[in-house]
């Protein structure tokens, strides 16, 4: 213990005096005997009655302390309290700084400072419950010290007995301090040692004078002023204490200081001096006294309660006084004068903001709802919203609900400044997020660097990634927060309007979803009960759910990419199921309780989320549960259909209307209301607009009405008075064409033939001009090329750069880009001649394999060949590492094999040839039979050609035997978890299936040129119109009405609230049944 060399005690030293029979005692209360450094023959009596008066300053000398360590009161060390013996001056910083970081205390939110009788008296059942209760409560629920004088008798013994019957048994959260005089310790001499454990018995002896120590306290602080047997020595030091703890901060983030209180439990005379301290000090310290526990607290509750003092309650008192001190009439006066004082200090209450600052730091909103946030309080303003931003701070989420409810508007609260210093705040993810900031910026931060909310809007971006913008990044936001700062950097002009219009534009215009603005903190900061507090306040639950799901997910990558450690990578895992599950669940109570309307919010624009729609945010999170829902899945198939309504033989109907267009009259069609939950183009909309008649559109909305007013679900029977049998022929046939999963079958059809024309292509000799096979192929895939570009300049972010991003991110448009790059390379070649044109053929003939490949993509669709494929695709990029040992392997084994039967090889690239291709073929059982033993055949075989089979068993072993089984036993493991989740994966693939045919024209390659030069022109009409070219590029959203998306909202928080409450009662139901079964038992 450091700090102990600089603890100071103080030993009695040489003033002596004349003691009682005959025995000589020095003032300090020791026998002159005991005092080593006075030689009992060189004493002299003071010859004279002015003697010099005792003092500690002047007659005492210090020493090192010389008791330190541990006390077990219980015989086990189970029971330990920390003590430590000091003096009565030592330095107050010393003694914080020993007890917080070698005792490893809590610093104290709050000080109760119990003081009373030091005597055993009686405590009557009914105050003494109270006085445990409402003190051990105190002290674990604020975090609070409490000082007694740590005896086993009288008010301590009660605080003692407290903590045994109500405490818990956590000591961190019990700090019970003793501040005990060393003189009236029985046995202190047992307690001598530095740095030990000492055993303590609690039993002393009946006729000392002295106390034992109570064992129920966990720390003591033995005052040594140099006496022995006389009481009072530790008061001053305890009170510079309490003074020296009150001048901390109750928090790091809040200007209060740590509240001191003071209890009174009966007690003698001084107890009045000591109120009398605490109320008259500045700021006063409450105290709270006992009414009924006898003595100086009944005294003080009694003239508490006066409201005037004349003649005979005075002389009432005083007549008190005596019979209960038992003193003098003139002792009686001085201690009444005592207690008017006291009473002239108690309209001295604090402010309503620092209580409300002391219950936040103590985390007791329950203090906050019944004492100080009630009604009819005056409060300063700004007040409450200073709270508010001290408590998002703190992370106190029973205040920031309890702030809500008591007026405080996000809306106006959240402001530019205050949430840049709630991004600043200090805290334990702050490193985290400066590092996400540094990979959003793509440059390295200064320590000590400030988050703007531009680097927010980079941050957000990069975790969500894809074509997600962030509202701190638009033009209009960067503009006005712009001014803002400006305008604050300016220095203030009186009345300025300029300032004061920006300020306001801050405070209001920029933060219109401020409850969005908060959540995202919060998930960013990592503060989840936060998060989960703020996700069912506002609007748009189930989006929430889905952009805390993704964020957390990234984070969570970004963790474990940045060797964060696993703990922190698991945790924001843990967050993103989390959120993740809620979404499931709300969706779950969503289609419960309306399908349609449950459809409506996964496809509906969220216009505070970069005009993403929940659907879309699911699929960046890979929410596989999400997707895999039946009121998702029914709306993919709603989408995969488009308006046909068919349900058996769906690809025999669309094939035969492919090739035979006059049967699309036939079919049966959906009409616009059984549509109204599908997200469509605007281009469809307008088309049904000009074709549909007035009168079905209106029945059909009205019919739609109707259902998502009472159930949502349409039975069979009203679904066919809905069906739009006899839709005029061309909407039939605009409606045909441009449903998905025509556009698929009409692809596939022209793609197979595309296959077989280019294998013929590749099979037969290839002359010096193109035949009209190979043309049809150039014509093909230069289409194809040709939509590639398309999609890449439709695709939804708007920077290039990022269009390029996207879209390399998928897979299968690699696989395209790279197809087409080798065909048109091989193009060029094909038109020379002599080995030119050859290495053109070559790569026709490599490029085909590409092509064929793609046929997988088409099968991935189907639900039976679909689950296969996904396994392939996980087995292959999971099998890296044990391919690399099993080549490691094979070249060990290759290279010596090589070099001992050929030794005199030149330099060729044929060596790698024999090192490799050799071993390679071995592990599939060719084992070159005639080349394991040469010297069986020649005898001049080469030296060292024996080595060659012990070296190739133990090759085949380990390949053969070991990594080629390993591989097995890994691919069967492989299989059997994707057995288990595949049908979920394709659910989860099925929507970049549906989303691929949803965007693409309905005429396929080659034909596919004239859908260009339609979308071409009709940009070009578009544009000279002036329409912007959002509408025609808004991807497959759903457009409400301000009237449709207002009830959606409501719907959506009705289902929130029924989200709760079934939860509630599923836990209430739970624990009923869990003491019902405890019951049983």
């Amino acid at each position: 213990m450091d700090h102990m060399d600089h603890t100071i005690v103080f030993v009695g030293e040489i003033h002596l005096c004349y003691g009682v029979e005959g025995l000589l005692r020095c003032c300090c209360g020791r026998l002159i005997g005991e005092h080593a450094e006075l030689e009992s023959s060189s004493w002299v009596p003071p010859a004279s009655a002015n003697e010099e008066t005792w003092s500690v300053a002047q007659h005492t000398r210090a020493s090192p302390t010389d008791a330190f360590g541990s006390i077990d009161f219980q015989g086990s060390t189970k029971r330990c309290c920390r003590f430590v013996r000091l003096s009565c001056d030592a330095k107050l910083d010393q003694l914080l700084c020993l007890m917080l970081r070698e005792w490893n205390m809590v610093q104290p939110k709050l000080v109760i400072s119990v003081h009373g009788g030091t005597e055993n008296f009686p405590l009557p059942p009914r105050v003494g419950q109270a006085f445990s209760k409402g003190l051990i409560r105190a002290a674990e629920t604020t975090g609070a010290w409490i000082l007694t004088d740590g005896f086993n008798t009288g008010v301590s013994m009660y605080v003692g007995d407290a903590v045994k019957v109500y405490g818990t048994h956590e000591r961190r959260k019990r700090n019970i301090i003793g501040v005990t005089p060393w003189g009236l310790i029985e046995n202190h001499n047992d307690l001598i040692g530095r740095d030990v454990l000492r055993h303590y018995q609690t039993l002393g002896n009946p006729l000392s004078k002295r106390a034992s120590l109570n064992g129920l306290h966990s720390h003591f602080l033995l005052v040594d002023d140099g006496t022995l047997g006389k009481a009072g020595g530790q008061l001053e030091l305890r009170r510079n204490l309490e003074r020296h703890i009150h001048r901390q901060r109750i928090h790091p983030r809040l200007a209060q200081r740590v509240p001191v209180v003071c209890v009174v439990v009966e007690g003698g005379p001084p107890v009045l001096s000591t109120v009398l301290d605490y109320v008259s000090r500045s700021p006063p310290a409450p105290v709270i006294v006992f009414e009924g526990t006898g003595r100086a607290a009944d005294l003080l509750a009694l003239i508490h309660k006066q409201t005037a003092l004349d003649t005979h309650i005075k002389e009432d008192f005083l007549l008190r006084i005596q019979g209960v001190f038992g003193v003098a009439r003139p002792e009686a006066s001085q201690l009444f004068g005592l207690l008017t004082d006291c009473m002239e200090h108690r309209d001295a209450v604090s402010t309503l903001t620092e209580q409300l600052n002391v219950t936040l730091a103590w985390d007791r909103a329950d203090i906050a709802q019944q004492h100080i946030l009630v009604y009819g309080q005056h409060w300063k303003v700004g007040a409450l919203e200073q709270a508010m931003l001290n408590a998002l701070k703190m992370d106190r989420v029973s205040f920031v609900k309890l702030l809500i409810e008591n007026g405080v508007t996000l809306k106006h609260f959240l402001t530019v400044s205050h949430l840049e210093e709630l991004y600043n705040t200090q805290g334990s993810s702050d490193y985290f997020l400066h590092h996400i900031v540094e990979d959003a910026k793509k440059c390295r931060v200064p320590v000590g660097y400030k988050i703007s909310l531009i680097d927010v809007g980079m941050v957000i971006e990069h975790l969500i990634g894809g074509a997600y913008r962030s509202t701190y990044r638009r033009k209009s936001f960067r503009t006005v927060y712009n001014r803002i700062n400006n305008a604050l950097k300016r220095p203030p002009v009186p009345h300025d309007p300029e300032l004061e219009a920006t300020a306001e534009l801050g405070d209001s215009s920029l933060f219109i979803y401020s409850v969005n603005d908060l959540f995202v903190w919060a998930v960013l900061k990592r503060r989840q009960q936060m998060a989960l507090f703020l996700w069912h306040h506002g609007e748009q639950a189930m989006a929430r759910a889905v952009v805390a799901c993704r964020l957390y997910r990234a984070m969570s990558i970004e963790a474990k990419e940045s060797d964060m450690g696993d703990s922190t990578a698991e945790e924001l895992k843990k967050y993103s199921l989390e959120f993740g599950q809620l979404a499931v669940d709300l969706l779950d109570k969503a289609f419960k309780e309306n399908e349609r309307m449950a459809m409506k919010l996964l496809t509906s624009e969220m216009t505070d989320w970069s005009d993403f729609t929940c659907l879309q945010m699911a699929v960046a999170s890979g929410l596989r549960p999400f997707l895999a829902h039946s009121c998702t899945q029914m709306l993919l198939n709603d989408l995969w259909m488009g308006r046909l309504n068919m349900r058996k033989n769906t690809w025999f109907k669309i094939i035969v209307s492919i090739l035979l267009p006059a049967t699309i009259q036939f079919l049966e069609f959906k009409s616009q209301a059984e549509m109204s939950h599908v997200p469509q183009t605007q281009e469809a909309l307008q088309f049904g607009r000009d074709t549909e008649s007035p009168g079905a559109a209106e029945s059909g909305s009205a019919a739609q009405d109707q259902c998502d007013a009472d159930t949502g679900r349409t039975g069979t029977s009203r679904r066919i008075n809905l069906t739009a049998r006899w839709l005029p022929w061309a909407r039939k046939v605009y409606d045909f064409y441009n449903a998905p999963v025509v556009k698929f079958w009409f692809h596939t059809m022209t793609y197979l033939p595309f296959l077989m024309l280019y294998t013929y292509t590749v099979l037969v000799r290839m002359e010096k001009n193109p035949s009209f096979p190979e043309w049809f192929i150039i014509t093909y895939i230069s289409s194809t090329a040709v939509e590639k570009v398309r999609e890449v300049l439709l695709s939804e972010p708007r920077r290039f750069q990022k269009k390029l991003k996207l879209w390399f991110s998928e897979y299968w448009n690699i696989h395209d880009f790279v197809a087409i790059l080798l065909f048109f390379t091989g193009f060029a070649l094909r038109w020379q001649t002599g080995v030119v044109h050859t290495a053109g053929r070559i790569i026709y003939c490599l490029d085909i394999i590409f092509w064929f490949v793609r046929v997988l993509d088409l099968l991935a669709i189907n639900q039976k060949a679909g689950p296969y494929l996904t396994m392939i695709t996980k087995m292959m990029s999971n099998m890296f590492y044990i391919v690399t040992i099993m080549g490691i392997v094979l070249v060990s084994f290759g290279t010596p094999r090589g070099s001992i039967l050929k030794p005199y090889e030149d330099p060729s690239w044929d060596l790698l040839k024999d090192v490799v291709f050799q071993p390679y073929f071995m592990m599939f059982g060719e084992v070159y039979a005639g080349e394991i033993n040469p010297c069986e055949e020649n005898p001049d075989c080469p030296p060292g050609s024996f080595l060659n089979p012990l070296l190739q068993a133990v090759y085949l072993f380990m390949q053969y035997i070991i990594m080629v089984n390993l591989l097995i036993a890994f691919y069967n493991n492989v299989y059997i978890h994707m057995k288990n989740i595949s049908n979920q994966l394709w659910k989860y693939n099925r929507y970049r299936y549906i989303m691929t045919y949803q965007k693409k024209p309905w005429l396929p390659p080659p034909l596919i040129f004239f859908s260009h030069m339609t979308l071409c022109v009709s940009s070009v009409w578009h544009w000279h119109k002036g329409a912007s070219g959002q509408e025609s590029n808004s991807g497959l959203k759903l457009f409400l009405a301000p009237d449709d998306r207002k009830k959606l909202h409501e719907f959506e928080e009705k289902c929130v609230a029924g989200y709760f409450r079934d939860k509630h009662e599923s836990q209430n139901c739970s624990q009923i049944n869990r003491i019902r079964s405890a019951a049983d038992k």
